[in-house]
């Protein structure tokens, strides 16, 4: 963890150091400020910086802040001018009695808990080749804890621990239409337009329709697949390896049911802290394809799903701009309806109008081709499909 923190540090004083001349503060920060209880670095910065995901500059101005992760209520920053901070307030070198756990932390995790343990998104082969769960002790059409449970495709030897998951979606990268505009394509009897489709049961049993996407080609470009979402809620141990072993279910938080499959588990999922900082390098056509507790939009602290992930160069802490794409109007000024001029050049009618800004989010968790991100501010509803774009430039 420290190796790894000290490289980020590094590779954001650098970047700062290359980007400082896009560094501003907002018009009326003060000269000094002192950190309140429920601050965090990220709201400290957009507060006193035109781009927040700039914070290593306050940090830059504090050298006697040695680690951003130990900055506590009460304690006094300065924003310009003198480069130390002196005074009651101040952070320099002294014995603290204070917990660790009263730190400002660059960002509240509070409410990802379930995204950051209990969810992972795996690919075809990884889901494919899981065992899965067939029957249940006593023939029971549910199971609990401490009860044997029987399980197909299994290689394990007894005493092996294992992860109770169980399917909750499907991702895809749907070529985007404009906002409003219908998709080209649908299969009779069942809806795409929503990137993640949530399955239906068959005999306690998720029924797999496709495997490469819901139709691999539309009129606007293929559709990629992107992966399996899968809901981690329990743990099991192994007593009998066989064609089909049995397992104990050790704990669990949601009732055991036939179709449910094991995984390996992750023994640390995620990172315990996060830096946002602004990504080196912009992957290609990056959008919104899902979010949480919502039906049609969310808004800041929200999760929301990537069309990219680790496979493409996406890390936890980099942080987005989001935008809507433009709609589409038509210039009734110069090609009025009934003009000859509308009648022989319609295309030209049409006009697209630039995108327009949402927020900004930070990935705070990654996959091969997916990663989730939190909505860090947002000045209007953000919505499936809007894109993502360096925080530094305008589309």
């Amino acid at each position: 963890m420290l190796k790894r923190f000290l490289a980020i540090s590094a590779g954001l004083l650098l970047a700062l150091a290359v980007y400082a001349a896009g560094v501003e503060w907002t018009e009326r920060h003060p000269d000094r400020y002192v950190v309140q209880k429920g601050d965090t670095l990220w709201s400290i910065s957009a507060r006193f910086l035109t781009k927040p995901w700039y914070w290593p500059r306050i940090w830059q101005n504090n050298p006697q802040v040695r680690n951003p992760h130990l900055i506590y209520p009460g304690d006094e920053l300065v924003l310009t001018g003198d480069r130390l901070a002196h005074g009651p307030g101040s952070i320099g070198p002294h014995a603290r009695a204070t917990s660790l756990d009263e730190t400002v932390p660059p960002i509240d995790l509070s409410d990802l808990e379930q995204w950051l343990k209990n969810t992972r998104i795996v690919g075809e082969d990884a889901f494919k080749n899981a065992p899965h769960v067939v029957g249940i002790e006593s023939d029971r059409l549910r199971g609990a804890s401490g009860q044997l449970v029987y399980v197909r495709g299994l290689a394990a030897e007894p005493g092996a621990r294992l992860a109770l998951v169980r399917f909750t979606g499907r991702y895809y990268d749907l070529p985007p239409v404009a906002r409003g505009e219908p998709r080209e394509v649908r299969r009779q009897g069942e809806n795409y337009d929503r990137p993640r489709d949530w399955p239906d049961a068959r005999d306690g049993r998720p029924a797999m329709i496709w495997h490469s996407g819901p139709i691999d080609y539309t009129l606007k470009g293929r559709v990629r697949f992107l992966g399996y979402e899968l809901i981690d809620y329990g743990r099991v141990e192994v007593t009998r390896s066989a064609e089909v072993s049995s397992v104990l279910v050790m704990s669990s938080d949601m009732e055991v049911r036939e179709g449910d499959f094991l995984l390996p588990i992750e023994e640390r999922p995620y990172d315990a802290e996060y830096v946002p900082h602004r990504a080196a390098v912009m992957p290609p056509e990056m959008r919104v394809i899902a979010f949480s507790d919502a039906l049609n939009a969310v808004g800041p602290r929200q999760v929301v799903a990537l069309s990219r992930g680790a496979a493409d160069g996406i890390a936890n802490g980099q942080t987005f701009s989001i935008y809507q794409p433009g709609e589409q109007v038509t210039d009734d000024t110069d090609y009025p309806d009934g003009s000859a001029r509308k009648f022989f050049h319609p295309g030209k009618s049409k006009v697209t109008l630039p995108p327009e800004f949402v927020g900004h989010v930070m990935v705070f968790r990654t996959f091969d081709n997916v990663s989730y991100g939190l909505v860090m501010d947002a000045i209007k509803p953000i919505h499936i499909g809007d894109f993502l774009h360096d925080p530094d430039t305008t589309p």
